[in-house]
């Protein structure tokens, strides 16, 4: 069974689900295809026991980077 999930970039209304951090990462898990939301931090700190249970791991920390690159060149 194939699961197909619409992907919208995050945006700053979505929060870490640990620390409520602005959410960089959203994990769809293949058994109930709800969705986790990680900040940078916590999403390096529960990628290798969550990723293989998800359908989907949307990963948008390259973002990072470009906000402190557009601050220092402003």
């Amino acid at each position: 069974m194939t699961t197909a999930t619409a992907t919208r970039e995050l945006t700053a209304l979505d929060r870490c689900d640990r620390c409520g951090a602005q959410a960089y990462v959203r994990a769809v898990l293949q058994s109930s295809g709800g969705e986790l939301l990680f900040c940078g931090h916590h999403s390096r700190a529960v990628e290798a026991t969550l990723r293989p249970l998800t359908s989907d791991w949307q990963d948008e920390t390259g973002r990072l980077n470009e906000k402190v690159h557009q601050t220092i060149d402003d």
